[in-house]
C-alpha cells in the first residue's frame, strides 16, 4: 500500500521528499483512527494523502512563484526493463508538467480516477465534492493533458540509444548531428533553482537551442563526463557531470524519432536521491564514460 501511496503523493507534488512526508503523516492518523470506523483502510489513506496534498498545494503554489527559473519535478530514476525498453509511465514528466497548470482539485480528479483507477464515488469522498462536480473537473483535466500523453512509444534500446548520441553529439558540440537530432520546433527546459547556473526560462525552437549548447562549450571546462542511462519520470535519459563537475539529469522527449524537449535537472537540492541512487549502483560513478 505505501508505495501506490507514494505515487499518488509524489504525482500531486512533483517532491519524493515531500511524498513522503505526506505519506508518513497519513499513517500517523491511520494509528490514530478508530479502526472500527474504518470500513476500507486503502480508501481511508489514499483519502488522508489525497487532502494532504490538496493542503500543501496551497502553500506549495505560493513557493513556486518565487522559484528562480523553471520549476521542473524532483527527478524520479527508475529501472529499465531487462531488454532496455522504456515503456510509458502512468504519468510521465511532460504529464506532470501539464499537471501544473491545472488547479489543486483537477490534478487530484485526475489523477484518482484517471491513473489510480479510483471510482468517481471515492474520488468525491477523498476531495470533497459531489460525484458530478468530479466528473466535470476530470474531463477539463483531461482535455488539458490529453495532447502530453506520449504518442510514440520506443522499442527495445532505442531510448537509451539517442540518450546516448544526444549526450555524444552535446559534449562534442555537433552542431551538424545536434540538428539531424532535435526536431525543429524542440524546446529545452533546466532547473537550477538558483542553487546552479541554467537558463531561467525554456528556449524554444532548433536554431536557439543550438546556440545554447555552442555557448555552453565555448565555456572552459573538462568535456561533460556520462554516469549512464536511466528513465527518469517515464522518459529516456541519462545521468551525467558537466563541464563543471556538476552532478545532473536529462531526460528526452522523442517524437518520431528526434528529441522534441530535453528537461535538465542542476538543482542540487532535487538531487540529493540521484546521489544515493549512483552510489548503490556499481557501474555508476564520475569516472565512467
Amino acid at each position: 500500500m505505501r508505495p501506490r501511496l507514494l505515487r499518488i503523493a509524489y504525482r500531486m507534488l512533483g517532491s519524493l521528499a515531500e511524498a513522503e512526508d505526506i505519506v508518513q503523516d497519513a499513517w500517523l492518523r491511520w494509528s490514530r483512527a478508530d479502526r472500527d470506523e474504518v470500513s476500507n483502510p486503502a480508501a481511508f489513506l489514499s483519502r488522508t494523502v489525497t487532502r494532504l496534498c490538496l493542503d500543501h498545494l496551497k502553500s506549495a503554489r505560493v513557493k513556486r512563484e518565487s522559484y528562480v527559473g523553471f520549476w521542473l519535478p524532483e527527478p524520479l530514476i527508475e529501472v529499465a526493463e531487462e531488454d532496455g525498453a522504456v515503456e510509458a509511465e502512468d504519468v510521465s514528466l511532460t504529464l506532470m508538467l501539464a499537471l501544473e497548470r491545472l488547479s489543486p482539485l483537477e490534478r487530484a480528479a485526475f489523477l484518482l480516477h484517471d491513473v489510480f483507477d479510483m471510482p468517481f464515488a471515492e474520488v468525491a469522498r477523498a476531495i470533497g465534492r459531489d460525484e458530478a462536480a468530479c466528473r466535470q473537473l476530470a474531463a477539463r483535466a483531461r482535455a488539458h493533458v490529453r495532447s502530453e500523453r506520449p504518442r510514440y512509444p520506443l522499442k527495445g534500446n532505442e531510448g537509451e540509444a539517442i540518450a546516448r548520441a544526444f549526450f555524444d553529439a552535446v559534449a562534442r558540440n555537433d552542431a551538424e548531428g545536434l540538428k539531424a537530432m532535435l526536431s525543429e520546433n524542440v524546446v529545452a527546459y533546466a532547473d537550477g533553482g538558483g542553487k546552479k547556473p541554467a537558463h531561467l526560462n525554456p528556449i524554444y525552437g532548433r536554431d536557439k537551442v543550438l546556440r545554447l549548447i555552442a555557448g555552453l562549450a565555448a565555456k572552459p571546462g573538462d568535456p561533460p563526463r556520462w554516469v549512464q542511462a536511466a528513465v527518469i519520470d517515464g522518459l529516456p535519459g541519462f545521468v551525467a557531470f558537466d563541464r563543471w563537475g556538476t552532478l545532473q539529469t536529462t531526460a528526452l522527449a522523442i517524437e518520431d524519432g528526434r528529441v522534441a524537449a530535453f528537461y535538465t535537472m542542476r538543482n542540487p537540492d532535487k538531487l540529493a536521491r540521484v546521489e544515493d541512487w549512483l552510489a548503490r549502483e556499481p557501474r555508476s560513478g564520475p569516472g565512467l564514460h
